[in-house]
């Protein structure tokens, strides 16, 4: 029997970048065996912000991956970020050409050094090294969320339904999520989820500002559910497998992707778009389109709609291109 198959999973460590390499780490996996390392790559703070054109390994950090240290290299390197660029660019030199290198998200430099770019269709990327998806690779799986289940079982069991999972984002480049504005969505949400005699299942992004997570959490706290305070382990994935409709703000491919991986309604909730970021947003409109396209979600109008899809598994496909391209080489 041949060996497994040596994965290396590299980022800065963010859980929603980091998740992008595991999540696409994990479906490799189970396609054919496989062990997987996860990895995080951080550069001394006077060299973070340098471009990764000028970054060599003596400038990591502690504690960081270093490739002066590898003995072995993995036969996949599957890396997610901006801080992985300059060791993901360099890769072939290192390995001998031994390793087949991924990248996830559009790299925005040297994007001929990798073997594959597995990149959102609404980035608009192209280039034979290319391979679009849906939104971004994750973890979300029906099983993983039925093993996510039980150990929140005592909380979220009881609650009536329909169960409404709510995932807050917050301030980017396109987008914020000021205080008055959380109070609408508030409001709107705390409606639809009393008129439909359910119950609130509600997490934010560490990007939600204090204000918006204040004025949130205390204007849904009449509300049959859980409002998670972000202490204590994620229950994210079970609120996921529990809910029978997904709402998400706008400003998160991440997060709408994870929801449309459910099969559940996913109702898409409005930011706002500073006039300077207008146009920031439109890639976001892109893929909303498209998963309006797909019948998977919808812009929420203030009702629980409910209607039916078959979960979407673009994580699975693109490892499955992965496979296919290192065997091609």
């Amino acid at each position: 029997m041949s060996a497994p198959l040596s994965i290396q999973v590299v980022s800065d460590g963010r859980t929603g970048i980091q998740n992008q390499a595991l999540g696409l780490a994990e479906a490799v996996a189970r396609l054919t065996p496989a062990e997987i390392t996860i990895s995080h790559v951080r550069w001394k703070p006077l060299f973070d912000r340098w471009p990764s054109a000028l970054k060599t390994p003596a400038m990591l950090a502690s504690g960081s991956f270093d490739p002066r240290a590898v003995t072995a290299w993995p036969d996949l390197w599957i890396a997610t970020g901006r801080a992985s660029l300059p060791l993901s660019a360099r890769l072939h030199g290192w390995s001998g050409g031994r390793t087949f290198v991924v990248q996830t998200q559009d790299p925005r430099w040297r994007n001929a050094a990798y073997d594959m770019i597995v990149a959102p269709a609404h980035d608009g990327l192209a280039g034979d090294n290319v391979f679009e998806i849906v939104g971004s690779p994750h973890r979300v799986t029906p099983e993983r969320l039925a093993q996510a289940a039980p150990a929140f079982a005592d909380r979220i069991t009881p609650l009536p339904r329909p169960r409404v999972a709510v995932m807050i984002g917050g301030r980017s480049r396109a987008f914020d999520l000021t205080a008055e504005h959380a109070a609408r969505l508030a409001d709107q949400i705390a409606e639809a989820v009393q008129a439909a005699g359910g119950s609130l299942l509600l997490t934010f992004s560490r990007r939600t500002p204090d204000a918006a997570r204040a004025i949130m959490t205390q204007r849904l706290a009449a509300v049959p559910g859980w409002i998670w305070d972000g202490t204590g382990d994620n229950p994210l994935f079970a609120m996921l497998h529990a809910a029978d409709h997904v709402l998400v703000t706008e400003d998160s491919a991440n997060m709408a992707t994870e929801a449309a991986a459910t099969g559940k309604p996913v109702h898409i909730l409005p930011m706002v778009a500073p006039m300077i970021a207008r146009g920031a947003g439109g890639k976001f409109a892109r893929l909303h389109d498209s998963l309006a396209e797909l019948g998977i979600a919808r812009p929420f109008d203030g009702t629980l709609e409910t209607w039916t899809y078959s979960p979407l598994n673009e994580t699975e496909r693109a490892a499955r291109a992965v496979l296919e391209a290192m065997r091609a080489r």
